[in-house]
């Protein structure tokens, strides 16, 4: 099997800030004539007379030009002296970060996890002998305490949909000593509001679907190592798996890059308006943002992130509904109420998204059935609170429960 040699080391780009490096990275040289956007290529296979290990491309499935900028990209905004590597999925991108642990290893994970990370362990386990020991991230030392004799720690902070912050700096170090690789899922913050390899993470993995592509309009995952030789790994089971993404869904990641950092702008900035409004509500049990000075992350995001991303979970009071208990009847009919919003999974679109996360099987029992997560877009604030207190009113009035206050 014919290979492009590795790739060699960059300088991480200095003296320019996140906002312009988004704009500018992955762009053909500034020349007469050049295009300012890099080329589409659509080939399955290239010239070549060379054999393995030549340097040459040889064939699609080990490389394409289409990639090198986004993957240039990437792992610039990570800080990191190797490209990253782009997908067809995030869950491509995950299974690869998981291909790193050996058989029948031991893994510590957040309890409260993305469902398709619960999911790929939960298939291991049964497969490979994975043992997984699930933690509460943002309880540190009951975190470090699972990690002796440990393969891989995977790291979610913010968590989904739970929105817990783990101490990063402190859980990589305490897998460092112990021997154990660290993975960071850094989807929600993106490299604009967290830098894991910067702290010594091994690995970062991206749903790139997500506020990378920005537009709800393309699959696409990336992992981003410093470590060379974990590199090879990841590109020798991409390779090996056909875990490859299309040569116009990475064009299209790479322009939806372009305007991460005025989109993150816009949407966390209502994501804490949203937020601070709900916790008011007499029809909301709880909000978990880490952005509140009330939310139990709240000093800990402070520090150790740049932002407090644009992902909010709120908990619906069953008595809204004129209910007793918790069995998520109560946020359904929030969530049937809504017209701006958009009732959908996944996340960081520029439209806004809401969805009842416990309607998914993969969804672990300790997320409260009422729990609603909101992915905030860029649409006008005012419209989309006005648009969730005519939901939550709606359900109330449906239900003939008092009045609650907005």
């Amino acid at each position: 099997m014919t290979e492009p040699a590795s790739p060699a080391p960059h300088e991480p780009a200095r003296g320019l800030a996140a906002d312009s490096l988004v704009v500018s990275l992955g762009r053909p040289p500034h020349e007469t004539d050049a295009p300012v956007n890099p080329p589409i290529v659509l080939s399955s296979t290239f010239h070549g007379l060379g054999g393995a290990g030549s340097g040459e491309k040889g064939y699609a499935r080990f490389t394409n030009p289409t990639w090198d900028p986004l993957e240039e990209a990437l792992g610039t905004l990570e800080a990191c002296t190797l490209p990253g590597l782009v997908f067809a999925s995030g869950m491509g991108a995950i299974a690869a970060a998981m291909s790193l642990m050996p058989q029948n290893a031991t893994l510590v994970m957040p309890r409260h996890s993305y469902s398709g990370s619960l999911s790929i362990v939960q298939d291991l386990e049964t497969r490979a002998g994975l043992t997984i020991r699930h933690a509460d991230v943002a309880d540190t030392e009951a975190t470090i305490a699972l990690l002796d004799g440990a393969d891989m720690l995977w790291i979610e902070s913010p968590t989904n949909p739970m929105l817990e912050v783990a101490d990063l700096p402190a859980l990589v170090a305490a897998a460092k000593e112990r021997g154990v690789l660290t993975v960071v899922d850094n989807t929600f913050c993106t490299p604009l509001l967290q830098q894991p390899l910067e702290v010594g993470a091994d690995v970062v993995v991206h749903s790139a679907t997500k506020y990378l592509g920005g537009h709800s309009d393309v699959v696409m995952g990336a992992v981003v190592t410093g470590s060379m030789e974990l590199r090879e790994r990841l590109h020798t089971y991409r390779t090996l798996h056909g875990a490859i993404p299309g040569p116009f869904e990475t064009w299209l990641t790479l322009r939806g890059l372009r305007t991460l950092a005025v989109r993150t702008e816009r949407s966390q900035a209502s994501a804490h308006v949203l937020a601070a409004r709900l916790a008011r509500h007499e029809g909301i049990a709880r909000v978990r943002y880490p952005g509140l000075a009330s939310d139990p992350g709240h000093a800990r995001a402070r520090t150790q992130m740049r932002g407090f991303g644009s992902i909010v979970s709120f908990e619906v009071d069953p008595a809204l509904a004129g209910l007793r208990r918790d069995d998520g009847a109560a946020a359904d009919a929030v969530m049937a109420g809504l017209r701006l919003w958009t009732p959908a999974t996944s996340l960081g679109g520029v439209e806004s998204l809401a969805e009842r996360r416990r309607r998914h099987a993969a969804e672990p029992g300790s997320v409260p059935p009422g729990l609603i997560r909101l992915s905030v877009g860029i649409e006008n604030v005012e419209d989309l609170w006005a648009d969730l207190a005519q939901a939550l009113e709606a359900a109330r009035a449906e239900s003939g429960a008092a009045p609650t206050a907005s």
